[in-house]
């Protein structure tokens, strides 16, 4: 039966006992029973709290025969409250706990609510399925690894605000409810029962509004904003997710890389002790898919590619020559002493690569003796693999992948590649942090569905200054001074310097489609606004979830976030989504259809 803990008040958490409290009066401590072992004339149990764990003994010399009866009912995941005195352990230390020096001596005990078995054990690093997890997820947010993580989540908020508003930022929020702008991933739509057949848009992000607050003179906010993409999932990616997200007017592209630079830097050093060598490096956008084969290069190992055309070109193998006709490049990467891989685990690679757009991966191994072992040898000379494993310094016991077909599909299939290597090597260490600023992306990329240019950030990027006149004669040339943060081949997050003047303005809307009614049905108010005084600015968002993800060694963002989505945009705690009533739909005048299966 239940307790009231009327008159009792806690007085420490399970971790904030220590050795000085020895000798000076009882502690009031409150949580669950981790674990209880029962040695006939003494009980021991480990209580547990968001802090940690603290041993508390039971004797019935120091709590009488009735509380200990009490505390011989006690089970898992039972909330207790105990009095006691701080004691030196009786038995062996636990160098392990911060408390394992001590125990409590119990004098009081209230068991505050019982407990049914739970569906698995809560305790750290549990193999427990995550669909379980998730469906009991109260109960998955009591194990420590977890609550450490959101611990750190919530350590990582605090200094971001405090640190933004010291460097002159306003924390201003955004409205949640706003009008769809169809550019980009789709919408979640909210009907409005009093505009019937009319909807607002959940915020993809805060773009337009902060963009007028900086109209509005009010010169650095930032804000942490929970936004919406109704994409589908994966592991970094949530139908809701949180975005660190500042905009500041005045200022160009170092100013805003300086600050956040400066922010990372004293982040890390707070939560995780680690320091962050300034400046951090930056690569333009064509220098990282020339090395990289992606616009967020995992820095922690090389394997860099290397474009290998100009010594095929001649060749007698048709997949490198037919690439070269066709306007691709051939380029290759090198994995260091994995010559000896067995051809099925390369054969696995090549089927891997063909998730990419690969339609196949040659590949050859300098052997011991210095003889070359590839799977396109019988249409080459010695002389030429000679040259390809010079150009790629390959050692004897090198393996080589190379891949040839039309650029974005050779960079997007080694890109992958050189990760997936990279896992099988064990070349990825999580306390190993290397970041990157990629800057001077493309401004534009030709959609072959739409059959017209889209803009690989906003509408309302900036391009660089020196590629302005480009605009009327090779828009796909065009730079934009749009830069975005990496960590460890993850994107932390993104920005760029805003388009201030209208004729720019207007030039980019035509680019990408619109009229200047078009333009002004979707983007008036802001467009309006820009008539009356407008500064330049500059902006840039951090996905939260990913950076906490990175910073607490997870592989998820469902990890760092308290109730997640799954794949499906579900959840398997909740049930949502779920149907609502007809009188709800009706007051919306909605009509769903039955769709058979």
């Amino acid at each position: 039966m239940a307790e009231s803990m009327y008159g009792l008040k806690r007085s420490h958490r399970c971790t904030e006992v220590s050795e000085t409290n020895i000798g000076q009066g009882p502690v009031t401590v409150m949580g669950w029973v981790q674990k209880r072992r029962n040695l006939g004339s003494l009980i021991f149990i480990d209580l547990r709290d968001r802090s940690g764990l603290l041993q508390i003994v039971f004797d019935v010399n120091d709590i009488g025969e009735e509380g200990f009866a009490k505390a011989e009912t006690l089970r898992s995941e039972f909330v207790i409250a105990v009095t006691g005195d701080v004691v030196i352990r009786g038995g062996a230390v636990n160098p392990n706990l911060k408390t394992g020096t001590i125990e409590v001596r119990a004098t009081a005990l209230r068991i505050l609510s019982e407990a049914q078995t739970p569906p698995f054990p809560i305790e750290e690093g549990i193999n427990t399925k995550e669909e379980l997890r998730l469906q009991y997820r109260y109960l998955d947010l009591r194990r420590p690894d977890l609550q450490k993580s959101l611990m750190m989540r919530s350590k990582v908020v605090t200094f971001v605000r405090n640190f933004m508003a010291n460097e002159g930022f306003l924390e201003i929020e955004t409205p949640i409810l706003n009008k769809s702008t169809p550019e980009g991933a789709r919408d979640y739509l909210v009907p409005s029962r009093v505009h019937p057949g009319s909807f607002y848009a959940l915020p993809q992000s805060p773009q337009l509004f902060k963009q007028l607050l900086m109209c509005s003179g009010y010169d650095r906010y930032i804000q942490i904003a929970k936004c919406f993409r109704d994409e589908d999932l994966r592991a970094d990616r949530q139908p809701e997710f949180t975005q660190i997200d500042m905009e500041l007017s005045f200022v160009d592209v170092d100013d805003v890389i300086d600050v956040n630079e400066r922010l990372l830097a004293a982040l890390f050093e707070e939560v995780l002790g680690v320091k962050v060598e300034l400046p951090i490096q930056r690569m333009t956008w064509q220098e990282a898919m020339d090395r990289f084969g992606s616009d967020k290069p995992d820095l922690r190992f090389g394997m860099e590619l290397k474009d290998v055309s100009d010594l095929v070109k001649g060749c007698g193998f048709g997949v490198f020559t037919g690439a070269l006709e066709n306007g691709g490049s051939v380029r290759a990467i090198k994995a260091d002493g994995q010559g000896t891989m067995p051809r099925k685990k390369i054969d696995a690679l090549v089927e891997f690569a063909k998730g990419y757009g690969a339609k196949g991966l040659a590949y050859m191994s300098v052997n011991e003796d210095g003889t070359y072992k590839a799977s396109f040898a019988k249409f080459m000379t010695e002389e030429e693999l000679k040259a390809l494993a010079d150009a790629m310094d390959a050692q004897p016991g090198d393996l080589i992948f190379f891949a040839a077909d039309k650029n974005k599909v050779v960079y997007d299939v080694l890109g992958a590649l050189r990760l997936e290597l990279a896992r099988q090597m064990d070349l990825l260490k999580k306390d190993d942090y290397r970041f990157l600023w990629v800057t001077e992306f493309p401004l534009l990329e030709y959609s072959e569905e739409e059959d017209r240019y889209v803009a690989m950030h906003h509408p309302f990027t900036m391009p660089m200054d020196e590629d302005l006149e480009l605009l009327d004669t090779n828009p796909g040339a065009v730079r934009a001074k749009a830069y975005d943060i990496v960590l460890n081949g993850t994107e932390l997050g993104g920005g760029s310097v805003r388009i201030h003047q209208s004729d720019v303005q207007e030039k980019m809307f035509g680019l990408l489609g619109f009229t200047l009614e078009q333009a002004y049905d979707r983007f008036g108010f802001l467009l309006n606004a820009f008539k009356y005084g407008v500064p330049p600015h500059a902006g840039l968002a951090f996905g939260l979830d990913r950076l906490v993800m990175l910073m607490a060694g997870e592989e998820s963002i469902r990890d760092v976030i308290a109730f997640p989505k799954v794949k499906d945009a579900s959840c398997l705690m909740t049930q949502a989504p779920g149907e609502v009533d007809k009188k709800q739909l009706d007051e919306l005048m909605i009509a769903t259809i039955k769709v058979e299966e």
